[in-house]
């Protein structure tokens, strides 16, 4: 289908230009076949569906880089808890109570929550990943999935589990599947659950298929001072001596990184998704965004999970995102809203495996792109409508969501989930699995 987008103020996401007002976008075949504010472009342009820009914003749509998305089972179970007892305690003895159809249920409750929070790509790390391949096929949304080459035996012994060709099956299948839409990378979930050969070996895997991997990274002291326990060194300096930083990293959380840390990340190319919530609720501290910046790191934003945030709402990341290192460092220049908007859309779509398909408005780029409704009062006046999407703006302000060139959401209605069944669903599935007291 042709979609014409017109008279629309576009922010581009694109370093040539990031603003344009009174543009129009051509979506042919499900790619960006101009950005003008010529009309001449309207005239020969053959549209199938025409959306008027009227009060309207459209932007790259966001890209929520680290998430684990069934957990929205979980969404407010385990709360008010340092990470370690909420994660050993509460959250993996409930994991472990889920199967791939609930998995399937909270994937798919969870993918309506961000398309209809204006997020149209999101890296994924958890149990089930062939079923959350099934949901993301289904709902059209952009993922990056992840899957563990060792499973872990957490019935009674933590046992690690080689499946390593179970990971290389699930490469085979889903790479590049579903038009593009489906990149696949290699899990390391932590340091505290591999072990040195095994984080040597999933990289080494990373390596044979040519792909990246996704894990969390120094996201608490307890991490750190494990770490340290373990192999004589933290986190960043056991995945460096591993190979995991030789392949395209996505690294979550980095906290507890030191100033040597950091000179490793920017030599290796990491990119660091920064989760600025999950990291506040869990009370884990606070990334040094603005030293990784200043170091060229490629820094994007996550939700984290809902058990932990309580939400996969990526306009929040974004508001606090802007707000916190100013408040910590007392100063209100640091990370303004270009540099936060980037976070949430191109630099994700570098970090996840998008780089040059998603995240920019320009011509030859694919088709994602969410249209924000801007008549209301707490976006009146519009002096900047870059200012606005990260100070003033609000999830519920997503009007349409396009991904792939094809129209996910429009008026708010979903086209692709049954919102009322899957929350049903979820509902069933948290009351059958998760202990009640």
């Amino acid at each position: 289908m042709n979609i014409l987008l017109k008279n629309m103020t576009i922010i581009t996401c694109d370093n040539t230009s990031m603003l344009i007002k009174n543009g129009n976008i051509g979506i042919a075949n499900g790619i960006i076949e101009f950005v003008s504010t010529n009309n001449d472009e309207i005239q020969k342009f053959e549209a199938d569906r025409i959306i008027d820009g009227k009060n309207r914003i459209v932007m790259p749509g966001l890209v929520n880089s680290h998430t684990h998305g069934a957990m929205t089972i979980l969404r407010n179970f385990a709360d008010d808890l340092a990470l370690e007892e909420w994660l050993f305690k509460k959250i993996f003895p409930a994991e472990g109570t889920l199967t791939p159809e609930d998995v399937y249920g909270g994937t798919m409750l969870a993918m309506a929550e961000m398309i209809k929070s204006g997020t149209t790509a999101f890296a994924d790390m958890y149990l089930h990943m062939e079923d959350v391949a099934k949901a993301v096929v289904e709902a059209g949304i952009r993922a990056n999935l992840c899957r563990t080459p060792f499973k872990l035996n957490s019935g009674g012994k933590a046992v690690l589990i080689d499946d390593r060709q179970g990971c290389i099956e699930y490469h085979r299948n889903l790479h590049n599947a579903a038009n593009g839409r489906i990149k696949v990378y290699v899990e390391i979930h932590s340091t505290y659950l591999f072990d040195e050969q095994a984080l040597k070996d999933a990289a080494e895997l990373a390596k044979q298929l040519n792909t990246g991997i996704h894990t969390h990274l120094l996201e608490t002291t307890g991490e750190l001072e494990f770490s340290i326990n373990k192999y004589g060194m933290n986190s960043a300096e056991i995945y460096e001596k591993c190979g995991v930083f030789d392949v395209p990293t996505l690294a979550a959380h980095c906290v507890h990184l030191k100033d040597s840390d950091i000179e490793v990340l920017k030599l290796k190319g990491v990119n660091v998704a920064h989760n600025p919530t999950s990291n506040l609720k869990l009370g884990s501290g606070i990334a040094r965004i603005p030293d990784m910046l200043e170091k060229g790191i490629n820094i994007c934003l996550g939700t984290d999970g809902t058990a932990s945030n309580n939400n996969l709402n990526m306009f929040e990341e974004m508001h606090i995102a802007a707000l916190l290192h100013k408040g910590v460092h007392m100063n209100p220049v640091l990370i303004n809203a270009k540099e936060t908007i980037k976070m949430a859309t191109v630099n994700g779509a570098k970090a996840i495996g998008f780089d040059g398909e998603t995240g920019v408005i320009k011509k030859g780029m694919k088709a994602d792109l969410i249209i924000l409704d801007v008549d209301k009062p707490h976006l009146c006046p519009m002096n900047d409508p870059v200012s606005a999407v990260v100070y003033s703006a609000q999830a519920s302000d997503v009007d349409t969501v396009i991904i792939d060139g094809n129209i996910l959401m429009e008026n708010r209605q979903l086209k692709t989930i049954d919102e009322e069944l899957v929350k049903y669903k979820v509902k069933q599935i948290a009351e059958k699995r998760l202990n009640r007291d």
